[in-house]
């Protein structure tokens, strides 16, 4: 199965790109934008006449739809089940070549670029964050973070779109942070920590969660 060859520059270029095409910011503009909370119901006119037969404390009198429709409208606002949850290789399979890795995508669907944030999260914390320029991992197997989106797909989660996808939604919320760059620069700026990185994705994962993505 072929591996894609981005680095993570490339990937930093292309979601980049994405980042900044009419139709990713139509898609970012209004993210944040919630619907009004409801009001109270208007004060029915008169009170219903209970059924014959059925008293007054009966709950079912109350309702202005059958149950069984009341139950179908509940199921389909449920939220979809989340994949399920594959381990990561242990400390040995952060420095394997990708290559190794190959069979776990086998059989995976697509995912969400929120998901697919949430798995590079896990990479950045139980593999580690670097900051060396250009490289997707260290000797120890550390990742940078396009690195992590990089890997998370890799290992099976998300497809070379949601890759580009998710790294657009980094930069949408480097852009709402006042960095005017690329992911890259901002991972290797002076005094970044492990900790900015986690939080960067953590952000920009609900931003891409809160806009249905």
């Amino acid at each position: 199965m072929a591996i894609p060859v981005l680095t993570p520059d490339q990937l930093d270029a292309q979601a980049s790109q994405l980042h900044d095409t009419q139709a990713w910011q139509s898609i970012v503009s209004g993210w944040e934008l919630t619907a009004p909370e409801p009001g109270p119901p208007p004060a029915p006119a008169s009170a219903p006449a209970h059924a014959p037969g059925r008293q007054p404390s009966d709950w079912r009198s109350l309702l202005s739809v059958p149950v069984d429709r009341l139950i179908d409208d509940a199921l389909r606002t449920l939220p979809a089940a989340p994949p399920p949850e594959r381990p990561l290789p242990g400390r040995l399979g952060a420095v394997l070549p990708d290559r190794v890795h190959a069979w776990r995508r086998v059989g995976q669907g697509d995912l969400r670029p929120s998901v697919h944030l949430g798995y590079a999260r896990q990479i950045l914390a139980e593999w580690g964050w670097q900051n060396t320029p250009y490289r997707l991992r260290n000797a120890r197997g550390a990742r940078c973070v396009c690195g992590a989106l990089l890997t998370a797909h890799r290992l099976g989660y998300g497809s070379p779109a949601t890759v580009n996808r998710a790294g657009a939604w980094l930069i949408t919320e480097l852009r709402s942070q006042g960095w005017p760059g690329l992911i890259g620069p901002w991972n290797r700026a002076p005094g970044r920590t492990a900790a900015d990185a986690l939080a960067l994705v953590d952000a920009a994962a609900r931003r891409a969660a809160a806009a249905g993505h």
